[in-house]
């Protein structure tokens, strides 16, 4: 993951970056379970439901208020996995694909079992939180491309008809990866997209989507960032579709003031490329984070994964001070989060103090083991 310890990493850059990280994950949690409550409806049966302005607020689903879709359990587990990588790389084992892959299963595991079991230490510390041993209407692309242990590649994807957004929406941690060069980032995004979303416009969505948030990671502007993505995808087959979609939301910024209506239009069919585009035009346009998400939920599109998609791009771009505070404070999972990233942050940072030639930290491999 690049060589980013020693001296590259000052007191403020750490605490900054730490920050992005928080707010990346914290921000697609949040988008999730606003978007959730809403997710299957039109924009007349939000309006129906939670009067003229739309949602405003949280609301409940599954039970409670802020709770999170299968979207924000994939990001995490898209965290522990790159971790993970990081952490064998000491062995001479390095293929981010892989051990991202084994962390999918991990997730898949929570799905049809009961709770964590815990005498399979393998599994690190994630895989036994019990709150994420709940089902969140996982669409059967996942559970399918999940669903054994022969892993999908570009050249060989697993659902290669699949465009839906939800490998998109678990793409954001890959750009936290500001140590890579962003052709890499878009890679490895790309290659565990395809894992579960074949279509090319499925796996090159979430690639693009990663090095938005790489850009922002690393202190870019939005519009530089998808500058930068669009850059890359020109060269990669089967990218029309994505880079259209992108250039169209950029173009809808100056076509007056945001509606629902330019929302649902750039969500167009609730595939991949438009969930992404419909994200970056409500980053782009919402006058704070909370204004970004309400334009983000209220529409006649997928509500919780264009929400997610928002919440990751606006986490990243200004922290986790941004994010409204009292919905944090009712975020399903929030302490699994903030531990997380702040893991994240910490292996990024300082991983050869954690394992490394000079000696491994015993709590550390149990919480991320090699295997």
């Amino acid at each position: 993951m690049g060589a980013t310890a020693g001296a590259v990493w000052g007191r403020a850059e750490q605490q900054d970056f730490r920050s992005r990280v928080r707010g990346t994950l914290l921000g697609v949690a949040v988008g999730d379970a606003f978007g959730a409550p809403v997710d299957g409806l039109d924009l007349d049966g939000i309006r129906e439901e939670h009067g003229a302005e739309g949602l405003t607020d949280l609301a409940t689903a599954y039970g409670r208020r802020g709770a999170v879709t299968h979207l924000t359990q994939l990001s995490l587990f898209s965290v522990d996995g790159l971790i993970r990588a990081q952490v064998r790389r000491d062995t001479g084992a390095w293929h981010p694909p892989t051990d991202l892959h084994r962390a999918y299963r991990r997730w898949a595991a929570t799905q049809r079992d009961w709770g964590p079991d815990l005498r399979r230490k393998d599994d690190g510390w994630l895989a036994h939180e019990e709150w994420l041993y709940v089902r969140r209407d996982a669409p059967k692309a996942l559970l399918l491309g999940l669903g054994d242990e022969t892993m999908g590649t570009p050249e060989a994807p697993k659902n290669p008809g699949e465009r839906g957004a939800e490998a998109a929406a678990r793409s954001a941690p890959f750009g936290l990866l500001v140590g890579w060069e962003p052709q890499l980032v878009a890679q490895l995004s790309v290659e565990c997209a395809a894992q579960t979303h074949g279509h090319p416009t499925g796996y090159l969505a979430a690639g693009a989507y990663a090095v938005i948030v790489h850009g922002l990671a690393r202190g870019e502007s939005l519009d530089a960032a998808v500058q930068r993505a669009l850059a890359l995808l020109v060269a990669r087959p089967g990218h029309p579709p994505v880079t259209e979609a992108l250039q169209h939301a950029l173009g809808a910024v100056r076509q007056g003031l945001p509606t629902p209506a330019r929302v649902t239009e750039l969500i167009g069919e609730g595939t991949a490329e438009g969930l992404v585009a419909a994200a970056v035009y409500c980053a782009l346009v919402g006058e704070d984070v909370r204004h970004g998400l309400r334009l983000a939920v209220n529409h006649d599109g997928p509500s919780a994964a264009t929400g997610a998609l928002t919440g990751g791009l606006l986490g990243a771009l200004h922290g986790e001070t941004a994010l409204p505070p009292a919905w944090l404070a009712e975020l399903e999972g929030r302490a699994t989060l903030l531990e997380l990233a702040d893991d994240f942050a910490m292996e990024m940072t300082q991983g050869p103090a954690l394992h490394g030639p000079a000696g491994s930290s015993p709590g550390w491999l149990a919480r991320y083991p090699r295997a």
